[in-house]
């Protein structure tokens, strides 16, 4: 010590570290004040950015209050280096994690308002929460005099030993990256795998994807075997799509009669039926002359692909009841017994003939 230590300066340093904490107390409310602002905002980057802010500033303020009672107190050289390296290693390591957490937030905030689900694409949000965590490590370690130039050595030589050890996870890693880069799929897509896997897409992690089928089960599909297989996104390019359901009525119908029954019956489960397009154009197509029918293609408007199925069985129930009201014939099969002496009886399946004896 350059002098004794006198009351005067336990005084003023105490002052110093009170003042720290009353600033971090003060800004912290002040901070808590702005995140409720900050949630009746549209953008949720506010709130993340102001969240993060919560934990740098209050330390920030505490380490200046310690930093100005170190330099009130008649401490020595090394002291007085190594309080000063404390409190920088201190505000490194608060901002570093702060960082993280905004510039994660951030990812995940753009990665939510791209794919429009409240599901997050984490593998993003990983690898920047890694790197920004292994820079501040970095800075940590050079700040306290440690070399990092034979740390960086030994990550390059071991990287290749893990790389070769982990092709496999590696494989799955980037082949995610290229998945979400390309934007061939994002969470909120329903996929349809040529192994027959089909679902929404929950989340695309380092290793996997998950896929939610229809019946609330989930689907772990790793993200090598997704790239590299076929599939049908029923998302992209939009979540629109059509439905076609077949029919077929009786030779003795009035065709034009039929058409507009049929697009009457189309028109009125398009505005009724939730899930329906109410702007999509009715569209019947006659397309085949068969054994007992002329058979035909409505063409339905789906607001997303799970709403095909309600919509198809209503659209099933209304035309029957339809038909039945003004009389147009739907052919049902029948069976064809054919008899011959001597020998058993041969069944044939014939649609629309009739029975003989």
């Amino acid at each position: 010590m350059k002098r004794s230590l006198t009351l005067d300066d336990l005084m003023v340093a105490g002052i110093a570290v009170a003042a720290g904490l009353l600033a971090a107390f003060l800004l912290r409310m002040l901070l808590r004040w702005l995140g409720k602002h900050a949630l009746r905002t549209r953008w949720s980057g506010d709130d993340v950015i102001v969240d993060a802010l919560r934990t740098l500033v209050p330390w920030a303020a505490i380490a200046g209050g310690i930093a100005s009672a170190a330099a009130v107190l008649p401490l020595t050289a090394q002291v007085g280096r190594n309080v000063n390296r404390s409190l920088t290693v201190l505000l490194i390591l608060v901002s570093t994690i702060t960082a993280a957490r905004v510039i994660t937030g951030l990812v995940r905030s753009v990665a939510q308002s791209r794919s429009g689900v409240a599901g997050s694409a984490t593998i993003f949000v990983n690898i920047t929460r890694v790197l920004v965590l292994a820079m501040g490590f970095l800075v940590m370690l050079q700040t306290l005099g440690i070399s990092i130039a034979p740390l960086l050595t030994a990550l390059g030589v071991g990287g290749l030993a893990v790389a070769l050890a982990l092709q496999d996870t590696l494989a799955n890693l980037f082949a995610g990256v290229h998945i979400l880069a390309s934007k061939t799929i994002q969470p909120g897509d329903y996929i349809r795998l040529s192994s027959g896997e089909e679902g929404y897409v929950v989340d695309i992690n380092w290793r996997n994807t998950t896929v939610r089928q229809l019946s609330n089960n989930l689907v772990i599909i790793p993200n090598a075997q997704l790239s590299g297989t076929n599939m049908t996104n029923f998302t992209r390019p939009e979540q629109r799509m059509t439905l076609t359901v077949q029919v077929g009525v009786g030779y003795d119908s009035d065709l034009e009669h039929v058409e507009r029954v049929t697009n009457e019956v189309v028109a009125e489960v398009m505005t009724e039926i939730t899930g329906a397009v109410p702007d999509h154009e009715p569209a019947v197509r006659f397309h085949t002359f068969g054994d007992s029918r002329i058979g035909f293609t409505v063409i339905l408007g789906v607001g997303e692909f799970s709403d095909q199925y309600r919509i198809k069985h209503e659209f099933i129930k209304r035309v029957h009841k339809r038909y039945r009201e003004e009389g147009i014939r739907i052919p049902a099969p029948a069976r064809t017994v054919a008899l011959q002496p001597g020998s058993a009886a041969i069944p044939h399946q014939r649609e629309g003939s009739t029975p003989v004896s």
